[in-house]
């Protein structure tokens, strides 16, 4: 895929106009593969989807603003997303999967060129829980220049995960609403897990992903981002997921930036939501 391949003059506009300063603070960068290889470990392979066609989807979505998040088909290689952050410093921020063989220097480079938070997956397909011994080491690296950590976890882990991430000191972010089932309701016991997490102070939730828990229109993930955001309103996020990694359908993101008043009918959370809330976690001028 590139910028050409996205289409753009085919998709509909969406309904719901982003304020400026809006942000995608959850998407990627693929490759090109040419480029930037993906991992050889990796558990899928995409189709390119460089910084181009990302910037093309933003332009003709109205993002301001965007959050690159490193997916795991290029591993710890950050460079796609750095090389993304560095094109564009003052409407980018990155989010970096990194290891312990990073150096201080390494670190430091990442932070001057964006990045200002470290991933780390629990969720079973890509992988499973990471090295315990390593997680706490990297951010107890990271934590001096005041990055957050970044959660990828199944619905299913929220439980037994809590006890650890209320140990965490930094700020810390569960990704796409934690997965949760969207079958299940919010009464599910994942999901009220998940709603005392974002009551703790340095807790940040996305509220994306709904094309991963739902179909379109994705009617039945409103009920749980409209939850969280009431739980949370100065620590919830949004992002599109482009280019949705392992999708279950192609979804249009025209579609996903017309949940936002369904998500936040008021005009005063929307602005938390879209500008205020990341330009505070991400330093956004």
């Amino acid at each position: 895929m590139n910028a050409v391949d996205l289409k753009l003059h085919a998709r509909r506009p969406p309904v719901f106009r982003l304020p400026d300063g809006a942000c995608d603070a959850h998407c990627h960068v693929f490759g090109p593969a040419d480029k930037f290889p993906y991992a050889p470990g990796r558990r899928y392979t995409p189709a390119d989807a460089p910084k181009e066609t990302l910037n093309a989807l933003h332009r003709f979505l109205g993002v301001s603003r965007a959050v690159i998040v490193q997916a795991s088909c290029h591993g710890d290689d950050n460079r796609a997303m750095i090389d993304a952050l560095v094109s564009a410093p003052h409407a980018l921020r990155g989010v970096a999967i990194a290891g312990d063989g990073v150096s201080d220097a390494e670190f430091q480079a990442m932070h001057e060129a964006g990045v200002r938070g470290v991933r780390f997956n629990f969720v079973k397909h890509l992988g499973g829980a990471p090295d315990m011994d390593v997680f706490w080491k990297v951010l107890a690296r990271v934590s001096p220049l005041g990055w957050h950590v970044v959660l990828h976890m199944d619905a299913a882990d929220i439980g037994a995960l809590t006890p650890l991430i209320r140990k965490l000191d930094l700020p810390f972010v569960i990704d796409h609403m934690g997965r949760v089932d969207s079958a299940k309701g919010v009464e599910q016991p994942a999901f009220k897990a998940l709603l005392e997490l974002a009551r703790i102070d340095n807790c940040w939730i996305k509220v994306s992903g709904s094309e991963r828990i739902s179909f379109p229109p994705y009617d039945a993930a409103i009920p749980f981002a409209h939850a969280l955001i009431e739980a949370s309103p100065d620590r919830c996020l949004w992002g599109t997921d482009f280019p949705h990694p392992n999708p279950t359908h192609e979804a249009d993101e025209a579609d996903l930036v017309d949940l936002i008043p369904k998500f936040a009918p008021e005009p005063a959370r929307q602005q938390k939501l879209l500008v205020a809330n990341p330009a505070r976690l991400y330093g956004f001028p």
